[in-house]
């Protein structure tokens, strides 16, 4: 093939020796004049060598990052990473920390996020993903169908300026769409909690608040059955917890999805140095997020009508948490999860068995306290399903007592008025402070809480052993 395109070459030349324009050769050879005039040019600036086929490789890469970047690149991925295996820096080592790094050493040009995760994978020093699951779990859930129902409630990492890590909490209602959200330096036991307050003081405390299974949230993962302070606080509350399944996003995906929007108009294209820029440009957005009127869900409502046509019942403006331990209040906590190969469940760091498991299908275990115990029971349905089976029940162990909920108040108009801060503040004083104030009766009241508590954990493990041998 490249023998009889330089010989159609030579024979245009030949031609053009001979006297022929550049037109009559061009229709000789049934080829355009500009291939013509091409190899023409060729021949008289390299002769007859120059009619030879060329290598139609760029000759200039001009994306192509220099040597001294990669290498920048590498090191500094290497840096973060020894960092964090000291205890020294953050665990994060993916792109985005890679490019922060650069930034701040001033590197130039400063390479985008997937050059940099492709330089680290060429380099091998990434890790490859787990596989995902052949078939998926299907779970149950909640199908809220009015505002004040169900809030989820998630985290998204974010890197300041100067490399700093925030964890950014965003929570929304999933009917209303009605969001907000904080960015903490932290995302410990005590963050999570201040931004729940901040949920409940802005969006209003919802029947059910969803969460996922990271330990500022669940209490840790070292001890069993922890009933953990964003558990004591949701009970203290009046709400009802919810735990995602684990590594499982999709349960959780009104407020994931939420993230993508926050991400796009708060991170995007802007560069942030403290949490003061964050907390003001995301202000600026979720001002404007409650305003949209393009949800097709909402019928061309803004999330502000659509969740303030029922009235929220709001935590006291002026609620403080104390630093002290919170006393466990009467209410339930739930769990939505995947049965293991075992048979059994893992909630709050302890397992349990499930009769007659169905490795396809999730369950959902919910814990209720109440003054004379609690016991943790598994269904094969979220609440709101009318007909649904309680596959087994246990006793949950308890090392302390639970105190009776006390009724909200209401206004004049009927309405549940605004959760004070008084009764929540009053709860968490420490009983060891009014230990020697408290009245003789106070104390017989709470002996007979304990005895009647033990006397059901009796009755419940009786009836366990019960079935067991019939």
């Amino acid at each position: 093939m490249e023998d009889q395109l330089i010989a159609e070459r030579k024979l245009a030349i030949m031609q053009l020796k001979q006297g022929k324009t550049v037109t009559e050769v061009a229709s000789n050879l049934g080829r355009h004049p500009n291939w013509v005039c091409k190899w023409h040019k060729r021949f008289a600036e390299e002769g007859w060598k120059g009619l030879r086929s060329r290598s139609r490789a760029p000759q200039k890469h001009g994306r192509k990052l220099a040597p001294a970047i990669r290498a920048t690149i590498i090191e500094t991925r290497l840096e973060i990473e020894t960092s964090a295996a000291l205890g020294e820096g953050l665990k994060y080592i993916g792109g985005m920390a890679v490019r922060t790094k650069l930034k701040s050493k001033k590197v130039a040009p400063l390479p985008s996020v997937p050059t940099i995760e492709r330089i680290l994978r060429e380099a091998g020093l990434t890790k490859l993903q787990a596989k995902q699951e052949q078939a998926a779990i299907v779970y149950p859930h909640l199908q809220p169908t009015e505002p004040h129902q169900l809030c989820q409630v998630d985290i998204v990492p974010h890197y300041l300026t100067g490399g700093q890590r925030v964890a950014c909490f965003n929570g929304l209602d999933v009917v209303s769409r009605y969001s907000t959200g904080q960015p903490l330096a932290q995302r410990r036991s005590q963050d999570a909690a201040a931004f729940l307050i901040h949920l409940w003081q802005t969006v209003g405390i919802a029947r059910y608040t969803q969460v996922d299974n990271e330990g500022c949230f669940s209490g840790g993962m070292s001890h069993a059955h922890v009933l953990g302070r964003v558990v004591r606080l949701a009970l203290a509350v009046g709400t009802e917890l919810v735990f995602s399944p684990v590594n499982h996003p999709q349960s959780n995906g009104f407020v994931e999805r939420f993230h993508q929007d926050y991400n796009r108009h708060v991170w995007q294209d802007t560069y942030l140095a403290n949490l003061d820029e964050v907390q003001q440009q995301s202000d600026r957005f979720f001002g404007l997020y409650r305003l949209r009127q393009d949800h097709i869900q909402l019928a061309e409502q803004s999330p502000r009508d659509h969740h303030h046509r029922l009235q929220p019942k709001l935590l006291a403006a002026d609620f403080v948490l104390s630093n002290h331990k919170l006393p466990l209040h009467e209410g339930r906590i739930h769990f939505m999860r995947r049965v293991q190969a075992d048979g059994t469940v893992r909630v709050l760091n302890a397992d349990w068995a499930v009769p007659n498991p169905d490795l396809s299908r999730g369950v959902w275990v919910t814990i209720s306290f109440q003054p004379i115990g609690a016991d943790l029971s598994i269904y094969d349905a979220a609440p709101d399903v009318v007909e649904r089976k309680c596959l087994t029940s246990y006793a949950f162990p308890l090392k302390e007592a639970v105190l009776a909920r006390q009724e909200a108040a209401c206004d004049k108009t009927g309405q549940p008025a605004t959760v004070q801060s008084t009764l929540l503040v009053s709860a968490v004083q420490p009983v060891a402070e009014n230990r020697q104030s408290q009245p003789q009766g106070h104390k017989l009241k709470v002996g007979q809480q304990l005895m009647e508590t033990a006397l059901y954990h009796t009755a419940r493990l009786t009836e366990r052993i019960w079935h067991t041998i019939y």
